[in-house]
């Protein structure tokens, strides 16, 4: 690997390169510290962009953590099929993929019950969601779509798809790292050019490596150029919407986050009257039939549910139709259902007694999907005290579902590495669950993913609110807030209703009570529960 790694380096360069410099060579300040002549300065940063720093901190790339790097970027089946055929399926649970076929009845028995109750197959969705499905599917035999990343360079027009060879997969690996720190040190004049050298390789069409880089690709161009992205067209609420019910409806990533944050508040109710939950940045109610449905199965009968939508979208008119059918659908199940929302994201004084009207008698639930990330900030000061003010309201439980990974490192190229092996894994899981030529893996990977890795690639202070973290340190944020893990339970669960889809690959593993869902080993989302930690 070593020697190919040398030969591609020299080769795409044109020149002998010393392999130990392959990746820092394209920062001449970084070159020009190496070499003495800038001992005396010290690091500073601008613009909230990482430079060359002099200390030891600074996060060089050394051969092998490139070799290391690009060797797990690339260990992809795409890559591995032609020479090795079909991988063989993985039947151990910790990492696991597809259940075995002699699966003991009991389990068997307790997915039916689940399904029966929280109706997680990954074909079924609820009729409020079906209208939207349906208008996107019709979508499906168009061949061409809007790009959300404006114009697209000239050469990736061609109709280019075929799959990358190792070596090229190696080049443009090497390349988009070389571009991340030319861009970290600001030497934008190298930048450009390896930005061209990859749109080369890089498509939007291509396979999973092609299409992933070329993301990367857009959100280094705009990091070098602020102005592009004000001219860059929005992606608009309908859009993401859509995508965020197809990433729901073709993989478990996010059926996976429902379902363990419903289990726990099911679990966390029993013998409770009265419930009400709190959904931080509500958009939709897609998690809440099956658990209406649960509610319902109750051998003591249904509770009566509030449940409170903070929104920061002041139309909410079709959020609100969607909530009109869950109440009818309640209703018509003998169940007592209210809907409310606040037009205004989390914030410590929105978790009053007053501001939420909590009820006496009530028990308080706190759910958090894929939002408490985006409070973090640089000092994490906001996130403490949103913490803060939930724990004294004393909740029965806060569920948190977040993306398992750490983009929140203080420096970019470290940020930028994360990123890339984060979303390359999820790339490659949906090419092995969709075809080449699928709209709906465009629509996901295009209007959800891609805008994700533009925020975190491109954006600094203020503006960078996809701060993912793993789930270490949520835990050490949350337990310094006042809670302590519930342990999730349901892991049969979670087993069988990966079995569900027709792709190898997902991975099942826990933390210390926490559930990581991942492809391939790669943890990709994280579900927990907590409640307040006792005296």
């Amino acid at each position: 690997m070593e020697d190919i790694n040398r030969w591609l380096l020299s080769s795409y360069l044109n020149e002998s390169v010393n392999h130990e410099f392959a990746i820092r060579r394209y920062c001449p300040a970084r070159m020009e510290q190496e070499q003495g002549e800038c001992q005396d300065q010290e690091g500073v940063v601008f613009e909230d962009t990482e430079l060359c720093y002099s200390d030891a901190s600074t996060p060089c790339l050394a051969s092998s953590e490139v070799d290391d790097f690009v060797d797990s970027f690339i260990n992809m089946d795409q890559y591995e099929k032609a020479d090795k055929g079909h991988q063989e399926k993985h039947q151990s649970f910790g990492h696991f993929v597809m259940m075995n076929n002699d699966e003991d009845e009991a389990d068997a028995y307790e997915y039916s019950s689940m399904n029966a109750v929280f109706g997680y197959l990954p074909a079924t969705m609820e009729d409020s969601e079906l209208e939207m499905y349906e208008n996107l599917t019709m979508l499906e035999e168009e061949v061409v779509m809007s790009d959300p990343f404006g114009t697209l360079p000239e050469f990736v027009h061609c109709g280019k798809e075929a799959n990358l060879d190792v070596d090229q997969g190696l080049e443009l690996v090497h390349m988009l790292l070389a571009c991340a720190e030319a861009v970290g040190c600001r030497d934008n004049h190298q930048a450009e050019l390896l930005i061209n050298r990859i749109w080369a390789l890089a498509s939007p069409s291509g396979d999973a490596l092609q299409r992933v880089s070329y993301c990367f690709a857009t959100g280094l161009k705009c990091r070098l150029s602020k102005s592009t992205l004000t001219d860059m067209p929005l992606i608009n609420r309908e859009n993401k919407l859509e995508a965020f019910q197809l990433l729901y409806q073709i993989t478990p990533y996010i059926a996976f986050g429902f379902m363990a944050a419903n289990e726990a508040i099911f679990q966390a109710s029993q013998g409770k009257s009265s419930i009400h939950i709190v959904d931080l940045g509500m958009q939709h109610t897609l998690q809440w039939s099956s658990l209406i449905r649960a509610f319902v199965s109750r051998p003591e009968g249904p509770p009566m549910v509030r449940i409170t939508g903070l929104t920061d979208n002041e139309d909410n008119s079709k959020l609100q139709t969607s909530m009109n059918v869950l109440v009818q659908e309640a209703s018509s199940l003998g169940m007592h259902l209210e809907f409310h929302t606040f037009s205004e994201p989390a914030s410590p004084s929105l978790f009053t007694v007053e501001k939420l009207n909590l009820r006496e008698g009530e028990a308080l639930f706190v759910n958090s999907i894929l939002q408490l990330h985006k409070y973090v900030k640089e000092s994490r000061g906001n996130l403490k005290e949103i913490l803060l003010s939930v724990k004294k309201l004393s909740p029965t439980a806060f569920t948190v579902v977040e993306q398992d990974t750490n983009h929140n490192g203080p420096f970019f190229l470290g940020r930028f590495l994360e990123s890339l092996h984060y979303y390359s894994a999820i790339f490659d899981s949906l090419e092995a669950c969709m075809p080449r030529n699928s709209q709906q893996r465009m629509k996901i990977e295009r209007l959800h993913f891609a805008e994700e890795i533009l925020n975190i690639v491109a954006y600094e202070g203020p503006e960078r609110i996809e701060r993912h973290e793993r789930v270490d340190q949520w835990r050490r944020q949350l337990g310094r807030a006042g809670f302590q893990v519930m342990p999730l339970k349901c892991t049969s669960q979670v087993r069988m209703m990966l079995s569900v889809y027709d792709c190898d690959g997902y991975t099942l593993s826990s933390e210390k009570g926490n559930l990581l869902l991942g492809w391939k080993g790669r943890p990709v989302i994280m579900s927990s529960a907590w409640q307040v930690a006792s005296v």
